[in-house]
């Protein structure tokens, strides 16, 4: 369609940005313009068209609909008569939580959420899920750290195929670094296969050194994976840490499902925002025939979520490469592969982010128009 040269002069920016309000974010349920996303917003003369463009700032790398946004925002400004030509820059600024106030917690003033991985008992895979959340967020372009704090039982220097110690520089702990992901653990500071006999008081004192004297730096998401169960270690770090909110791992089977109720439960009566159940060990898929074989049950995880009331993230299946990857200090979701667990990882940590971006934005003001 050709337009006369003056149309040019009838597009202006609020038409632009009415246009964009049709476009509704399906997890905040506000449209994109009064959520601050468009920036930058420019109409320029084109030979007496118009040449639109803006920036498109999401609230995480990881959005899971960042391609379906930037083909509805493309058509809205498109369909404008006399737009001859849109431009749209996709990017993305991960929101901060809002700031804890509890007495006696580390504050964290560089780190924009802190997101715990906690289960009721262990041997859930519990290390193994919040190393591939790390890497798959990483992968998204968001700036991460994986913290072990599960300190009976550090796995993540294995889990992340670090093991080169605790460097310092001007007094502060240079956290190592793997798969794009800053790596701190108390692994890192022990010897091999030497046990960790202490009570929370200790473990709450190791784990304030490993966040107050650690140079993080600028972090999006800082994960922490917790030591399992509902007892005294636990307790004193989820007391001790500013934490945007927790991910609760189980298993399908009855007994590891009412065991991380009862975490679930704890986290709760702390005022810890649960942000959604992840069932690992789903289901075994037969590399053979693809016949899925429920060994540990199935949908325990998804049910319980309805049942509590808390998001659902999704399944993990049980699959040898999982365990390969890990024994090999490479989380499997840093594969090419996007089928099986590597897949579910992904898809787990896209609506883990999509979660945080709900609960930060609840907040945030209508935008000036």
């Amino acid at each position: 369609m050709l337009f006369k040269k003056e149309d040019t002069a009838s597009v202006t920016k609020e038409m632009v940005l009415d246009a964009l309000r049709q476009i509704i974010d399906p997890d905040l349920h506000r449209d994109i313009v009064s959520l601050g996303m468009i920036k930058q917003l420019e109409i320029r003369d084109n030979d007496g068209e118009a040449a639109v463009s803006f920036t498109f700032e999401l609230t995480t790398p990881a959005c899971p609909v960042r391609d379906r946004f930037k083909s509805q925002a493309e058509a809205a400004v498109s369909a404008i008569p006399g737009v001859a030509s849109v431009q749209v820059t996709m990017s993305a600024n991960v929101r901060a939580a809002a700031p804890q106030s509890r007495q006696g917690q580390i504050e964290l003033p560089n780190v924009k959420n802190v997101i715990a991985v906690g289960s009721g008992k262990g041997g859930v895979g519990k290390s193994t899920v919040a190393a591939n959340l790390a890497v798959a967020l990483g992968a998204s372009g968001a700036s991460v750290g994986l913290l072990d704090a599960d300190v009976y039982g550090p796995s993540v220097p294995a889990l992340m195929g670090a093991h080169d110690g605790v460097r310092a520089a001007d007094k502060r702990l240079i956290p190592n670094e793997a798969h794009g992901v800053k790596l701190m653990s108390l692994g890192f500071m022990t010897e091999d296969n030497r046990p960790i006999i202490w009570r929370g008081p200790m473990v709450g004192q190791a784990v304030r050194q490993m966040l107050n004297d650690v140079e993080w730096g600028e972090l999006d998401y800082l994960i922490v994976d917790l030591p399992p169960g509902t007892g005294d270690a636990p307790l004193t770090l989820i007391q001790s840490i500013p934490l945007s909110g927790v991910v609760v791992v189980t298993t399908p089977q009855d007994v590891a499902l009412g065991i991380a109720t009862k975490a679930l439960s704890m986290f709760r009566n702390l005022k810890v925002p649960v942000l959604g159940i992840v069932e690992n060990m789903s289901f075994f898929a037969c590399p053979n025939c693809g016949h899925e074989h429920h060994i540990f049950a199935h949908g325990g995880g998804k049910d319980a979520a309805t049942a509590l009331n808390v998001p659902f993230l999704g399944e993990v299946p049980l699959e040898q490469r999982v365990r390969e990857s890990g024994d090999d200090g490479a989380p499997i979701v840093g594969s090419a592969q996007d089928d099986g667990a590597a897949g579910a990882f992904r898809s787990i940590a896209r609506k883990l982010a999509a979660q945080v971006s709900i609960r930060n934005s609840m907040a945030i003001p209508l935008a000036v128009r």
